[in-house]
């Protein structure tokens, strides 16, 4: 079985001048994809500082896209939730959280497993050392229940 990790650093090589600079520039900017049409201000930060600093097979972008909308997603739900009384009353009558502020824990936990299963290093690269570098070796989160048969 592998243990090679899913996101590669990028390297030195991937590095390009940008437009109009001399070659012997020590300016560069690397080859990052341009952000997909229709994120918003937390979608593309997330798609630039993951793509700046890893090169990403064609599935872990597609992953990457989908946290990118869900963290635009949470950013629209904050924007309602703060204008919004975090109670409301239901067709029953009933008070119940406002349905912005339910929706937002769900996405919560949508983006946290997306960005768990890429396994995106947490702190400064060099500081990591031995297993630490890769946050866990399964590919996905396995969500709030333990293992079937284990005991």
């Amino acid at each position: 079985m592998s243990t090679k990790p899913y996101l590669r650093p990028v390297d030195s090589e991937s590095k390009v001048p940008p437009d109009g600079a001399e070659t012997g520039s020590s300016v560069t900017t690397s080859r990052i994809p341009r952000p997909p049409a229709g994120l918003k201000a937390a979608g593309k930060r997330l798609w630039r500082s993951v793509l700046e600093g890893w090169d990403v097979e064609p599935w872990e972008e597609m992953l990457l896209l989908q946290a990118c909308r869900c963290a635009d997603r949470l950013d629209e739900l904050a924007a309602i939730a703060s204008t919004a009384t975090a109670v409301v009353t239901n067709a029953k009558g009933d008070a119940t959280p406002h349905p912005a502020i339910m929706e937002s824990r769900q996405q919560s936990i949508v983006l946290t497993r997306l960005l768990a299963s890429m396994r995106l290093p947490v702190g400064d690269e060099s500081e990591l050392t031995g297993n630490m570098r890769r946050p866990q070796r399964r590919g996905a989160a396995r969500g709030s229940y333990g293992v079937r048969g284990a005991r």
